[in-house]
């Protein structure tokens, strides 16, 4: 009966766990979709998300920029054309949400990150 008690106040911990996406997760999760990254409820911006780990990213306030992504251990790493990088990030799953954390911060801010099926609103190169 104790053993049963123990494992039931664990569920809620285990539901909450954090788990960083392999890239082939992150991958088979983002391709062909528009990832949307909000801060404290406020939208930051969306990246497009193309076969071959291209990608359009649409940053709030700034000029759409063609870039790709690749693996660095368990970082995806982005370069675009108008700013080289890479900038790196972990890409964590709490449940069934999804949250960004730039890498190298020594604290990071959590950017929560949501899948769209919509087009960015722009195609490289358009500002916002």
């Amino acid at each position: 009966m104790l053993r049963a008690v123990l494992c039931l106040a664990c569920l809620p911990a285990a539901a909450g766990a954090e788990t960083a996406m392999t890239s082939a997760e992150f991958e088979a999760w983002s391709t062909g979709k528009t990832l949307e990254y909000d801060v404290d409820g406020r939208h930051r911006g969306s990246e497009m998300h193309l076969a071959g780990r291209a990608t359009v990213n649409a940053h709030v306030g700034k000029a759409c920029r063609s870039g790709h992504w690749y693996p660095s251990g368990n970082l995806i790493c982005f370069v675009y054309d108008t700013s080289p990088g890479p900038h790196c990030w972990r890409f964590l799953k709490v449940g069934d949400q999804v949250f960004a954390e730039f890498a190298g911060d020594d604290e990071p801010q959590r950017i929560s990150v949501t899948l769209s099926t919509a087009r960015n609103p722009c195609d490289p190169g358009v500002g916002l």
